[in-house]
């Protein structure tokens, strides 16, 4: 004979069946740490082309790749402006989700003109609301140009409202030394960039510190063997060291689960 329930009871295990059912068929998407920058985070296409390199075609191998998928979106040329006016932004905001992260590392191009007919990419040096019309030569069309720090804090604020979680690095250290030292930005966008994360809330990595304090140690010797080309961008050595000293600045944060997705 067949054991008779009651109604309730029926509904309770059809509710329980396809809450297991669903939790089952779940299919878990690892989070995506996306990095955006200039050639001293990617230089060319990522692949080492006459011998430089950016820390962020390096990164990738610290992590962890069944816990998370590391997409070094940076590019050369650009500033903190012209990587939101390429369109570059706006495309990564489309895939952007909740438990994402996104590192970003500005300010080597933003000294650059505003206007000028070679890129046209520079910004406004500081962190305020000041803006300036220009025209731009390159796009051909009038556009509105702000501070450092307003398209610092765009990309900041615009994570954030997709549920990611931004990571400000100050940019990291040419190779200029004067009296044994190498010249650091603690006075012009390496201080912005702190100055932005405490003001959003953004977690921060003084890269430029960590990275200076290597040179420092090493010398000026050993550090321009970094710089085959010029006093902007490193080689394959050069990159890994600064890939290292993120990798320590990730470790460094507090309340931050990215250092979990390391090897």
């Amino acid at each position: 004979m067949f054991k008779k329930y009651s109604a309730g009871t029926c509904i309770a295990a059809m509710v329980l069946f396809f809450a297991l059912s669903s939790f089952i068929c779940y299919k878990w998407e690892r989070p995506v740490l996306y990095i955006i920058g200039d050639s001293t985070v990617k230089n060319g296409s990522g692949k080492g082309a006459d011998a430089l390199w950016g820390w962020g075609s390096i990164i990738g191998r610290y992590f962890d790749s069944s816990k998370i998928d590391v997409q070094n979106h940076a590019i050369g040329g650009r500033s903190s402006r012209t990587f939101i006016t390429d369109g570059r932004w706006d495309a990564i905001l489309k895939n952007l989700k909740k438990g994402d992260y996104v590192v970003m590392q500005f300010g080597h191009n933003d000294s650059s003109p505003l206007d000028d007919t070679a890129r046209a990419r520079g910004t406004i040096k500081g962190i305020g609301d000041e803006s300036r019309e220009i025209y731009n030569p390159i796009r051909k069309v009038n556009e509105t140009v702000y501070t450092y720090g307003y398209y610092m804090r765009k990309f900041v604020n615009e994570a954030k409202a997709k549920g990611a979680i931004p990571i400000i690095c100050s940019p990291v250290p040419r190779n200029n030394f004067k009296d044994g030292k190498v010249q650091r930005g603690n006075q012009d966008y390496g201080l912005w960039a702190k100055e932005i994360a405490e003001q959003t809330g953004a977690l921060f990595i003084d890269l430029n510190r960590r990275i200076a304090d290597e040179y420092d140690r090493m010398g000026a010797d050993a550090v321009g063997k970094f710089f085959p080309k010029d006093h902007t961008h490193p080689n394959l050595e050069g990159s890994t060291l600064n890939a290292e000293m993120v990798v320590a600045g990730i470790k460094a944060l507090k309340g931050c689960r990215l250092a979990a997705d390391l090897k």
